[in-house]
């Protein structure tokens, strides 16, 4: 089928790379795996990173001519898609563009991870709020991608046109990486990976050089992957302690700095599931972490993860502790942790849970299209 797709949050050409990125263009490979022709309708994005009535009032009224020209470009070239995908919305990137067009071309409207939170009802995001939710109310089917956005989801989306879609990437290059030891042994390699920035990312540096100070330094040696604004606080909170900073990596790379690695300790604060969780164990890694929002639904708890409470330190130092003195079961956390991708996570994966959803949303467009 013929698929139109926008991304409000970030467009798939957006110089700077995050994981929401990544899942964008991830989504559109799955879809012309599955056999769709998707066009990429319009790179206008929505996102603001200060609310306020009038601005939102400005970014509706750009974002709705937009809408008006792609429409007369696409009658003009007597283009009409069967359905209308639009990957991440909130009240933050709210979709005006998806729901004018697919009313327009009388076609179906879905959504991709939409979160919801209430708190933003009033105040300065209220008119972004509402506008999401015209979205979700408009959208024949709606995917959440961990379970928090599932529930929040639910006081709006009817069950029918509601489901969870599991996370996937492309796991081949990760999972074709032949370790470069063939059994962990002290001192053990941990990696960590993720942006040095201010917030959330910031608050998982410090959590996670709280968990390690309490650990015997002779038992680990520690890599981080990640450059950015804050670097100069995550060297001052490393200080001391076996690290090797190791800046930015080339995504290219990445396998090989897996592969190199025996587990992953990151400590998700505030993050919705981390594809660096999904790479690692593709790449055959373990993983230590925090249990926060969707990270639960992507790992296999007890086999291939030990996770606990988001932002607890000396949670996350215990469980560094067990598998520090236990190497055999790093192993079999690693084979775990392949297996679990090759079962749930891979593209294929992906692509078949994205066409059945697709085809949902097509089929609930025709039945209310006859009502």
């Amino acid at each position: 089928m013929r698929i139109a797709f926008t991304a409000p949050m970030k467009p798939l050409d957006d110089p700077v790379p995050s994981g929401d990125r990544t899942m964008g263009r991830l989504l559109v490979r799955a879809l012309e795996l599955a056999g769709h022709e998707v066009r990429i309708a319009t790179r206008f994005r929505s996102w603001s990173r200060e609310g306020g009535v009038s601005r939102q009032n400005r970014i509706e009224a750009d974002a709705r001519e937009e809408a008006r020209r792609i429409g007369d470009d696409w009658a003009r070239e007597g283009y009409r898609p069967d359905g209308f995908l639009t990957y991440h919305l909130y009240h933050k990137a709210p979709d005006w563009i998806g729901p004018a067009l697919a009313d327009r071309f009388a076609t179906a409207y879905a959504v991709v991870e939409a979160s919801r939170a209430p708190k933003r009802r009033t105040g300065e995001w209220a008119h972004g709020f509402a506008a999401a939710d015209m979205a979700l109310a408009r959208a024949d089917r709606v995917a959440a991608l961990h379970r928090a956005d599932h529930e929040c989801l639910a006081d709006v989306v009817p069950q029918d046109r509601l489901q969870l879609l599991a996370p996937f990437l492309d796991a081949a290059p990760f999972l074709d990486m032949p370790h470069q030891r063939a059994a962990p042994r002290a001192p053990l390699r941990l990696l960590a990976v993720g942006m040095m920035r201010e917030g959330a990312k910031l608050a998982s540096y410090q959590v996670l050089a709280e968990a390690l100070r309490g650990l015997d330094r002779t038992t680990y040696h520690l890599t981080i992957a990640g450059d950015g604004p804050c670097r100069d606080d995550v060297v001052s909170l490393m200080r001391g302690l076996p690290v090797t900073l190791a800046g930015e990596v080339a995504a290219s790379d990445m396998a090989r700095l897996y592969a190199a690695h025996d587990l992953l300790v990151w400590p998700a604060v505030r993050e919705a599931f981390g594809f660096v969780f999904l790479e690692a164990q593709a790449a055959g890694l373990g993983v230590v972490g925090g249990a926060t929002f969707g990270v639960p639904d992507i790992v296999a708890e007890g086999k291939s993860a030990l996770l606990s409470p988001e932002g607890d330190a000396p949670a996350l130092a215990a469980n560094l502790s067990r598998l520090l003195a236990d190497p055999v079961r790093v192993s079999t956390m690693g084979e775990a942790a392949r297996a679990h991708i090759r079962a749930r996570h891979t593209l294929d994966a992906g692509a078949t849970r994205l066409d059945a959803f697709l085809h949902g949303a097509l089929r609930h467009h025709a039945s209310t299209a006859r009502q």
